[in-house]
């Protein structure tokens, strides 16, 4: 046999390789090995016509350090049903609690984990419904030695540095965490990911310190700290952060959408370039959900289907910078998700506690992960064919 499995008759949506439309996608040893018409030649052939794959969806923001945080979720779990492939957390551990993360919940998950290092010793410790302690408040707790020793010599999981900044999570130190993150940063030679909420800092102070590469995560979040005015035009630092190369990330979670911000920058043609859904234990029964629920949410809002998914494939892929993530090029890490989309009338609400009544959703169907076919919710639905 040629392939391990084929996936056949789909409509396949691949922005890294400018294709929408009828294609056969084969996967070999955990890589696509076939892209084309007619592919034969699999131990196993999966009809999904009818439906629609992508390359495997990438979450850039979540939580998945379960039982070391008070905010992770099971990654297996969530990936199963989301229809997420690699789970990206953003700072649930920090060089002091890394090799818990690692070794219990990184290694032992089926779904891809990568990570953010937070430069706070003990990552996001302190947030639940109950306590919610800024780590970065405190400046003895923030260790860029340490940080910049875990992420160098943990590469292959670690993608970045992560620190969260705003006074709900750095009190009054400003842009203090910013500056010490972004010297990690600068030290390994990775990308920042960056939190905002309230200010202090404001959301103009922190995109002037923001490098070409970093991400600003909660990008289109409510009033304060808002990057749309209130003539509902985009902020001039907004712009200008984009022109230089800083990534805007949604990051949905459970204070950090809105509706009336995602309205006002889509308006004014200012896409996101990630969209990520912050799932954590205080979000995930609403009001984000999950992965494609948060990519419905912007489908409904008038992006197209195609858009939607290049922000959580390709764009996210090169966020990481790690192109064969996002992709079903041949050669590409053998991840694809089977999506559908329904019409009908479908309730989303944002953090504000707007409500929208939008005509799709956008459902996950199945997964193919690492080349086999993996935990698809339905599976009686994709038969198997002759090869």
């Amino acid at each position: 046999m040629t392939h391990d499995l084929i996936l056949k008759g789909a409509r396949v949506i691949d922005p890294s390789q400018n294709h929408d439309g009828v294609m056969d996608v084969a996967f070999t040893n955990g890589r696509v090995s076939g892209f084309g018409k007619d592919l034969k030649g699999a131990a196993e052939v999966r009809d999904v016509s009818g439906y629609i794959v992508t390359p495997g969806l990438i979450d850039l923001h979540t939580h998945v350090y379960w039982g070391g945080t008070s905010l992770g979720i099971d990654a297996d779990d969530f990936c199963r049903t989301s229809g997420v492939t690699t789970s990206v957390d953003t700072g649930s551990a920090g060089p002091g609690n890394w090799a818990g993360f690692q070794k219990h919940v990184i290694e032992r998950s089926e779904a891809r984990i990568l990570a953010y290092l937070h430069v706070s010793f003990a990552g996001i410790y302190g947030f639940s419904k109950t306590i919610m302690v800024g780590e970065s408040e405190n400046i003895k707790l923030l260790a860029p030695a340490e940080c910049a020793k875990i992420a160098d010599e943990n590469r292959e999981h670690i993608v970045g540095i992560k620190v969260r900044v705003g006074r709900h999570s750095s009190g009054d130190q400003g842009t203090a965490p910013l500056n010490m993150a972004l010297q990690v940063a600068e030290e390994v030679g990775m990308p920042l990911m960056c939190h905002i909420d309230h200010p202090p800092p404001s959301y103009e102070e922190v995109l002037d310190m923001l490098r070409p590469g970093d991400v600003l995560t909660h990008a289109f979040r409510p009033f304060p700290n808002s990057p749309a005015t209130a003539q509902g035009t985009v902020k001039p630092a907004v712009l200008a952060a984009r022109k230089r190369g800083v990534l805007f990330d949604i990051g949905h979670g459970a204070g950090s959408f809105a509706f009336k911000t995602a309205r006002a920058m889509l308006a004014n043609g200012f896409q996101p370039d990630t969209i990520s859904s912050d799932v954590h234990q205080l979000c995930i029964d609403g009001p984000a959900f999950d992965q494609v629920t948060t990519m419905s949410k912007f489908l409904c809002l008038g992006m197209s289907l195609y858009d939607v998914v290049k922000t959580s494939t390709l764009n996210a892929g090169m966020a990481l910078r790690r192109p064969e993530y996002g992709s079903l090029k041949v050669g590409a890490l053998g991840d694809a998700t089977i999506l559908t989309v329904k019409e009908g009338k479908f309730d989303y609400v944002d953090v504000t506690g707007e409500h929208l009544i939008g005509d799709r959703r956008i459902l996950s169907e199945g997964v193919v992960l690492k080349g086999k076919w993996w935990h698809p919710k339905r599976s009686s639905r994709f038969p198997k064919v002759k090869a």
